[in-house]
């Protein structure tokens, strides 16, 4: 189904600024459609012979839709919308007219002209027509419910045919709560309150006030009953700003271990304020589970500290013991497991300063890549560079992947170079696609270098990580420009421990697959190809 701007780009010569005003009208219509009782179809004209769009949607919630079909782009002119281009045209709301049957239901038309106020705050031109079409099949006398919906419904519709509605988005809010049905209170120029729905009642009772609404200063009723002076004042305030024609954000009040949210409107329809509507919503439970996942998140968020704490402590541990070690290869191998429990301790650490089970990867990579050249046995210098982004990963692969690529760096700097007592016939092999100049000098050592942004041959030793995401997959190149893989090397049969622990890590915990290769241009490549979907 195409969205609201394609169908209005496509049919019509409406304004960015025009469909920008309609999609706040459709962001903010089912308060009208449910106080109407009423389907609402927003149309706009598509040609000189009076055809018009459907371009958006809304059923109401309150009662039974008028039609059971999908109106959303289709395209009408004739009789059947003679009420639209009365609308459209004169710029006045039509409500004449007898009722129209769609199938076997009765319906109600009525056409209010949508117009978009100019920069001064004149009444604008008309730029579309909303369509409110009433199911008849269960008309019955209506309710004192009923009647304030309509009778406030009623003052929207002109508010949009003014201009005035909907009011501007504060940002940052939704349009989700409340809505008519959670609780709607009527207020009159003064602030007081004529109507109040049985379920607005019931959510001023859960904050403690147990008389009824009717005749009550609202403003000052909100002040009385927050728990917090400073709460109490703001909601307050929203009320007075509201009755003066502002639109104030929503305000919520805390008394007595409840919750209530407010959403405070102005009501004036041609350009007189006459009160304000005040929406109200119960959400208690929904701010003691938002209280208990924060504190969940909290707890999940020291126990990664903690484990944070607890690998370095290990890391230390084995570092101590190193050094009390007379064997070299047993002193090699402590040291080697020191810094695959100190990538580990990296996401944890990461972990433990997030408010989720996710962690940006690219700082955590820059870090493991700074430590391999630091602490790697190798006589040269070793430049890093990484490439693209690994993005925002969830815990369960950011926890492995670490290790797969510390595994990785660590055998591309030692390994990947010959030393400088060997007599290397031709040098390393430059990196395809990496910056750099002739007699330019060698990468700092530990030093993650920036993206690559230019081509041109590297004679300095150099490690580039290459990131990309593509149909779900993470894949990942770690890449240098160094002796490449010996003739007799066997990816599958390799036996040392760090190219094992990779193996198993990839195609165990990670799902995934990697090649270890040589590089078209030289050197070594290990491409690994990670699925980030996890079933």
């Amino acid at each position: 189904m195409s969205t609201l701007r394609d169908l209005a780009e496509e049919h019509t010569q409406l304004r960015p600024a025009d469909i920008d005003h309609l999609h706040r009208i459709a962001g903010d219509w089912q308060l009208l459609s449910d106080l109407s009782f009423a389907d609402l179809l927003l149309w706009v004209p598509v040609d000189a012979e009076g055809s018009f769009l459907c371009v958006a949607q809304v059923r109401p919630t309150t009662a039974p839709t008028a039609y059971q079909d999908d109106q959303v782009g289709r395209i009408v002119g004739g009789p059947e919308v003679s009420h639209l281009d009365i609308a459209y045209v004169q710029g006045r709301i039509w409500r004449e007219g007898d009722p129209v049957w769609y199938g076997d239901v009765p319906a109600r038309h009525e056409a209010i002209p949508v117009r978009l106020r100019t920069a001064d705050g004149e009444s604008g031109e008309v730029i579309a027509v909303v369509g409110r079409d009433t199911n008849l099949s269960t008309a019955r006398t209506p309710s004192q419910l009923e009647l304030n919906y309509l009778t406030t419904a009623d003052d929207l519709a002109q508010m949009i045919a003014d201009g005035t509605f909907p009011p501007p988005r504060h940002p940052g809010e939704t349009t989700s709560a409340p809505r008519v049905g959670d609780g709607l209170v009527r207020l009159d120029a003064g602030g007081k309150v004529t109507y109040a729905s049985p379920n607005a009642q019931s959510a001023y009772r859960r904050l403690g006030y147990a008389s009824h609404l009717g005749g009550e200063d609202l403003a000052e009723l909100h002040r009385r009953l927050a728990g917090d002076p400073l709460e109490g004042t703001d909601a307050g305030n929203a009320i007075l700003a509201a009755l003066r024609g502002e639109a104030p954000p929503r305000r919520e009040i805390d008394a007595r271990g409840a919750t209530m949210l407010t959403r405070a409107l102005p009501l004036m329809p041609a350009g007189v304020p006459i009160g304000a509507l005040v929406l109200v919503r119960d959400i208690t439970e929904v701010r003691r589970r938002d209280r208990a996942l924060i504190t969940k998140d909290a707890t999940i968020r020291e126990i990664h500290h903690r484990v944070k704490n607890n690998l370095q402590t290990v890391a230390a541990l084995l570092r101590l013991q190193a050094r009390r070690v007379a064997m070299p290869e047993a002193r090699v191998a402590l040291e080697e497991s020191v810094r695959r429990v100190a990538s580990i301790a990296l996401v944890h650490e990461t972990l433990s300063m997030s408010s989720d089970e996710a962690v940006e990867f690219d700082g955590i990579v820059d870090r493991v890549a700074s430590a391999a050249t630091e602490v790697a046995a190798t006589e040269q210098t070793v430049g890093m560079r990484r490439r693209g982004s690994f993005g925002v990963l969830p815990a369960e692969i950011a926890t492995s992947l670490v290790m797969v690529l510390n595994e990785l760096l660590l055998n591309a700097v030692e390994h990947g170079f010959p030393s400088t007592t060997e007599a290397p016939s031709a040098g390393p092999a430059p990196l395809a696609g990496t910056p750099s100049a002739p007699g330019t000098a060698r990468p700092e050592a530990g030093r993650v270098l920036p993206a690559a942004t230019g081509p041109g041959p590297v004679a300095a030793p150099l490690v580039v990580v290459s990131a990309h995401r593509f149909r779900k997959q993470l894949h990942v190149t770690v890449a240098d420009n160094g002796r490449g893989l010996p003739a007799e090397f066997d990816a599958e049969r390799g036996g040392r421990l760090g190219l094992q622990i990779v193996r198993a890590l990839v195609t165990g915990e990670l799902r995934g697959t990697i090649e270890l290769r040589n590089g078209a241009e030289g050197g070594t490549e290990a491409v690994l190809v990670v699925p980030l979907a996890r079933s």
